[in-house]
């Protein structure tokens, strides 16, 4: 039975009822939520960075890719120096 915060009624009915309720629910198999999250997720990122790159102008992608590679030349700037 899976514990909750949340404090059982005072009724001695409606706790009666919580205690049945409680110990013979069906237990959430996380596994089965987990991989359907993640396939929901793999493909919305699928689609997000081909059309992203469709609605952007060349321009903006040059842009983009411009700081990418500075930001990427300081860090590895910053590794390369001794201490």
């Amino acid at each position: 039975m899976k514990r909750s915060s949340k404090k059982l009624p005072r009724d001695p009915n409606q706790r009666a009822a919580e205690i049945v309720r409680l110990s013979t629910e069906e237990p959430i198999q996380n596994e089965t939520v987990t991989a359907y999250l993640a396939a929901i997720g793999r493909k919305g990122g699928l689609k997000g960075g081909k059309s992203r790159a469709e609605r952007l102008s060349d321009q903006r992608r040059k842009e983009i890719a411009s700081l990418g590679g500075k930001a990427l030349a300081k860090s590895r700037q910053k590794k390369s120096l001794p201490q």
